[in-house]
């Protein structure tokens, strides 16, 4: 489980690097398909920031982060973090919906990524606690 997670983590990471691309460029962007999906708008507006740093930047960290702590068997680590980005995802998506209107098909492949990381780590948390419970209850 923990190399489907590392790999995923990999994909997003690699997303987050296209996001990051078209935050700093100036023409125009693969992912300009039409008047509702525009990379180039999301990624240039006032909230693909945090302070002075872009959000894809902080999407490659914690992609890679989650690989590491995946990689590492950290599994409540794991699901805690993947949750979190998960909801920080999920507003940035109700951002696009409601704040700017057009949707950028990176984040959208993102949000993606980080929702099958988070049921993942989820179902491997699960598995080993239940698999604990069950050897503790083997030697009462």
């Amino acid at each position: 489980m923990r190399y489907l997670i590392a790999v995923l983590a990999i994909a997003g990471a690699i997303v987050s690097g296209l996001a990051l691309q078209v935050h700093y460029s100036t023409a125009t962007e693969p992912c300009d398909i039409n008047a509702h999906w525009d990379c180039g708008v999301v990624n240039h507006s006032p909230f693909a920031v945090m302070g002075h740093v872009p959000i894809a930047a902080i999407g490659i960290g914690g992609y890679l982060l989650l690989g590491l702590l995946a990689f590492m068997r950290k599994r409540f680590l794991l699901f805690l973090l993947a949750t979190a980005a998960f909801f920080f995802a999920f507003r940035l998506s109700m951002i696009e919906e409601f704040a700017l209107g057009v949707w950028c098909l990176y984040c959208v492949i993102s949000q993606g990524v980080i929702a099958l990381i988070m049921l993942l780590s989820l179902g491997w948390f699960t598995a080993e606690y239940l698999g604990l419970k069950k050897a503790a209850g083997n030697l009462v």
